[in-house]
């Protein structure tokens, strides 16, 4: 299923989540896998459509040090806008200090 991000990062910030409670990524099956993926083809291109963003950041957070705060598998799907922020190189590097630049 997909479901807006109740705390969005980014204007259309989505999640895709498995219908079976399942705690992380690596512990789904590899039917639930594929359907997360096909799930996320169609969130991005009713993204593009509907907001027109200029890319997108994919993600997972798999256990505490990761970030992940809800113990059910879910992917972040983030549009990103030209100007959203000063420097975007790096992509999610940027929530690990000094590791943005490269």
């Amino acid at each position: 299923m997909v479901r807006r991000d109740i705390n969005p990062v980014a204007s259309g910030h989505l999640l895709i989540i498995t219908r079976r409670h399942v705690a992380d990524f690596f512990e789904a099956t590899a039917t639930e896998r594929a359907s997360l993926m096909a799930l996320l083809l169609e969130a991005k291109a009713w993204l593009a459509r509907e907001y027109a963003p200029d890319g997108f950041n994919v993600g997972v957070n798999i256990g505490l040090a990761s970030g992940q705060t809800i113990p059910h598998v879910h992917v972040h799907l983030i549009p990103r806008y030209l100007g959203d922020t000063p420097n975007p190189r790096g992509g999610v590097r940027g929530v690990i200090p000094d590791k943005q630049t490269y």
